[in-house]
């Protein structure tokens, strides 16, 4: 069957971004903005010892006061992005470090602030558009690769993404929320021997990483190598009994198997784990209906639809066990909802056929009839899609990331 899974709950950018961009904090080139040494000036040298005590509303104060005796010098705009920036305040610090750009465009050090602020302020395609050129200039830049690269995957963009994750890791061998997120941009732009080939180097640093057998098992399941993918997930459970949507990925993967008393034991235990977890909910009712245990699905299938109408496959069942009850129009209205969010999906056309006959509307029976003949039945899913909305592919932007490199430091 192919059903839209509607909105879940997805692990945030931006824990993956801080983690993987952690690592280059000890490896960023010491801080300095390198411009020519100015003649001691006691309201400058003021300004920059309150600066290093950490003395942020001070030391702007003085700056402010600098730059209007100096409002052609990019230097007190580029302290003031930065004290902003310290401060966590990464979309004031945005026009101060232009501001100082458009001063002194030749300042080292001043545009990759720029961009890092950018990052920081979630604008991810403005931090692209400065990253770009500087990568350019530095194209085996660890950091720049890595900045890149996350900006991409935190716009949902991971091929583009993986090529620079890729280089970053590359150069870093001991990164490893940088190959989860190189791993995951794989498998969501479908390449799925590199996701594998990136689990493989995942598992050199971690064997025991629940999170990296589950990735791998999705990409087996995407090669529709059904058993290696049941074998990964089983080993993500015995490595981690809860690791989120585990025990869904093994779930669906005997739901696809129809082994259904299996299936049913598995969503029992992520909604044991999880009791939120919506699609554990619905594939586990759905087994309740393949075991003709229609009492018990029809609460969780009505607790599904409360809290996302969007799911075609919750609508189909519901559908089914008010037609079988002989409660016909409340079964045709579920019906219509789930053809109209899965049109193609025979099942749907099948069972609004039956009902049509029920209700003597034969032309319409006939009708749902010729379609559901019409169509192939699809594929099921990959199960990389289903995860998607339960455990671990992002949004576009959830949260601010805090770590992703040091500032640096103008002198």
């Amino acid at each position: 069957m192919t059903f839209g899974m509607g909105s879940g709950k997805r692990r945030s950018w931006v824990l993956i971004a801080a983690a993987a961009i952690a690592f280059l904090a000890s490896a960023c080139a010491p801080p300095a903005f390198g411009q020519s040494q100015k003649p001691s000036d006691p309201q400058r040298q003021s300004a920059l010892s309150l600066e290093q005590q950490g003395k942020n509303a001070e030391a702007e104060a003085v700056w402010r006061a600098y730059l209007k005796a100096h409002p052609s010098s990019p230097e007190p705009y580029a302290h003031l992005g930065l004290l902003e920036a310290r401060q966590g305040h990464f979309k004031e610090a945005v026009p101060l470090y232009r501001k100082a750009l458009k001063l002194g465009p030749d300042v080292p050090g001043l545009r990759l602030n720029l961009g890092l602020s950018l990052f920081k302020s979630e604008d991810l395609r403005g931090a692209i558009e400065v990253f770009q050129p500087l990568l350019k200039a530095n194209p085996n830049s660890e950091q720049l690769n890595t900045l890149i690269g996350m900006s991409h995957y935190g716009l949902a963009e991971y091929a583009q993404a993986a090529p620079f994750l890729r280089q970053a890791a590359a150069q870093d061998t001991s990164n490893l929320p940088l190959r989860l997120a190189l791993a995951h941009s794989c498998l969501w732009s479908k390449q799925m021997q590199c996701a594998l080939d990136v689990y493989k180097e995942i598992l050199a640093l971690n064997s025991e990483s629940a999170e990296a057998d589950m990735l791998a098992g999705e990409a087996m399941n995407g090669l529709k190598d059904n058993e290696g993918a049941t074998k990964m997930f089983r080993a993500a459970i015995q490595a981690n009994p809860k690791e989120p949507s585990a025990h869904f990925g093994l779930g669906y993967l005997l739901w696809m198997n129809k082994q259904f008393p299996e299936a049913a034991a598995e969503f029992q235990a992520e909604l044991a784990n999880d009791p939120s977890h919506l699609q554990a909910s619905l594939y586990l009712a759905d087994c309740d209906i393949q075991l003709n245990r229609p009492q018990d699905a029809q609460p969780l299938l009505e607790r599904v639809v409360n809290e996302d109408g969007n799911l075609a496959l919750a609508h189909l069942d519901l559908g089914a066990i008010y037609a079988d009850s002989g409660q016909n129009e409340v079964a045709l209205r579920e019906l219509l909802l789930a053809e109209k969010l899965a049109p193609d999906e025979v099942n749907v056309h099948w069972r609004l056929g039956r009902l049509y006959r029920t209700l003597g509307r034969r032309e319409d029976s006939k009708a749902e009839f010729d379609k559901a003949a019409s169509l192939n039945k699809a594929a099921d899913d990959d199960l990389y899609k289903k995860l998607e909305n339960g455990r671990n592919r992002p949004q576009p932007i959830e949260a601010k990331p805090t770590e992703s490199g040091p500032e640096q430091t103008p002198k």
